[in-house]
């Protein structure tokens, strides 16, 4: 799963949007056809995330880490591909020409490659419920990074959030016996990297661009040392399983650039509630179609996670109605 949602560089937290000509005056008519456009993006990318696992299945027998090196590599020469295409390499150099964003973006190409690497173990060993876990409650970690990290403030509401979806994951690891490690790596990778990203400011092309070119050499390397063991994949399986390895990269690449174009057209609320599209569908596609486990403590924990979710949406909503309705009254 790629990066949380975040607003792009240059963009309007508060309405998700960043300057558009479709947004202009002269340009009115557009809004509906770009918002259209705007929530398909954002709809197909969600999607596309949600049903990796159907992706990830067929090639179960691939290691993991050849699978993440796969997809390292792969999206990388998409990435460079994509901005040579748009006359856009000029800004890899600009990047690279600052030190200290360099140095930030290994860390986050860190987190992401830890992200990746829980999230196929996960779904190639049966624990894709799990993994769903990890996004549905990356949001309330989120909000933990704003108190510890930002020194941000909770309401009575959002501690109770967070409090009930600490009390699931504890329940849950001490009814089963064990702590949900993978949802917990993979939430807190998952928002780490989200929190980097969004305080950087870097759009999204240009900064996964540099993220995979300095995990390239890592990638390759792996990838060619399997090769003279005699444990690479690519080109010593069925077509299907090459196609899917190269594969890895646009289905790493193209939602996030997706995404990023519905973050610029469509309110950044909207996109937030879209968010829960992934995670819904990897749950069910766990439960239903791979048939794992979800009964007893799991099926409490979750519905204790959706409870807080619902409580922290629900706060946030009467919040920004209230904002509104404030700014109408003082206009």
């Amino acid at each position: 799963m790629p990066e949380r949602a975040h607003t792009p560089a240059g963009g309007q937290a508060g309405t998700g949007r960043i300057a558009d000509p479709a947004y202009s005056a002269a340009a009115g008519a557009r809004k509906p056809i770009v918002f259209a456009e705007g929530l398909l993006a954002a709809l197909a990318s969600f999607v596309i995330w949600g049903a990796f696992p159907f992706y990830l299945k067929p090639i179960y027998h691939v290691p993991s880490m050849q699978i993440i090196a796969h997809r390292v590599a792969w999206a990388c020469v998409l990435c460079v591909i994509w901005l040579a295409v748009r006359g856009d390499v000029g800004s890899l150099r600009k990047l690279f020409g600052d030190r200290a964003l360099v140095g930030r973006l290994a860390i986050s190409a860190l987190l992401i490659t830890i992200n990746w690497v829980a999230y196929v173990w996960g779904v190639g060993h049966g624990h894709v419920v799990e993994t769903s876990l990890g996004y549905f409650i990356s949001p309330l970690v989120n909000v933990l990074l704003g108190v510890v990290v930002l020194r941000e403030r909770l309401n009575v509401m959002q501690w109770t959030s967070v409090g009930i979806a600490a009390l699931a994951v504890l329940y849950v690891g001490v009814a089963t016996g064990a702590l949900p490690w993978i949802a917990l790596i993979i939430a807190a990778s998952f928002s780490l990297y989200g929190f980097l990203r969004k305080i950087m400011h870097v759009e999204a092309l240009q900064g996964l661009a540099v993220e995979t070119l300095l995990l390239m050499p890592l990638a390759s390397g792996y990838l060619i040392w399997c090769e003279v063991m005699g444990t690479g994949a690519l080109g010593h399986s069925s077509l299907a399983v090459n196609a899917l390895l190269v594969g890895c990269g646009p289905m790493t690449a193209v939602p996030l650039f997706l995404f990023a174009f519905a973050a610029r057209v469509i309110p950044y609320s909207t996109l937030g509630l879209m968010l829960y599209i992934a995670p819904s569908l990897q749950l069910l596609s766990g439960i239903f179609v791979y048939h794992e486990p979800f009964e007893g403590a799991r099926e409490l924990g979750f519905v204790l996670i959706w409870l807080a979710l619902l409580i922290y949406a629900a706060d946030g909503i009467w919040r920004a109605r209230r904002m509104r309705l404030a700014g109408a009254s003082a206009s």
